[in-house]
């Protein structure tokens, strides 16, 4: 009664017929599409509606609106923890909505400033390229 291989079946050596066979996938269907993922999952709660009392009255919202009004309530009230979250929630929001400080206009004066700078930086290339010359050839 021999088998037809002569190596060793156990533990870490299963048997030829059962071991994965060679261009087969484990996995072949995969991921079904439609199946849920964090970011997903955070999206889908994030949009739920919730009911909130706000002055008094109860309106719906979405649940990240709903969190952004508990948060400003708090900050206000004095929570130092909600008031630090929310400032720089702010910050975040305005330095992303921010012109870039390029494609703001310059004043008159600053205009004239660096106009002088730049006719100054011209005029000492215009005559350093001689003394740059000279400097090279010495060496």
């Amino acid at each position: 009664m021999t088998s037809k291989s002569d190596k060793p079946i156990g533990y870490g050596n299963p048997p030829v017929h059962s071991r994965f066979k060679r261009g087969r996938s484990g996995n072949p269907k995969g991921r079904p599409r439609g199946s849920l993922n964090f970011v997903t999952d955070l999206e889908r709660t994030l949009q739920a509606p919730v009911t909130v009392i706000d002055g008094g009255k109860s309106r719906k919202v979405s649940s990240q609106q709903g969190l952004l009004l508990r948060l400003k309530e708090k900050a206000f009230k004095g929570e130092p923890r909600a008031l630090d979250k929310y400032v720089s929630l702010a910050a975040t929001f305005f330095a992303k909505t921010e012109e870039p400080a390029a494609s703001k206009p310059l004043a008159a004066e600053d205009q004239t400033i660096l106009e002088r700078y730049r006719q100054e930086v011209l005029a000492e290339a215009k005559a350093s390229p001689q003394s740059k010359n000279e400097e090279q050839d010495d060496p």
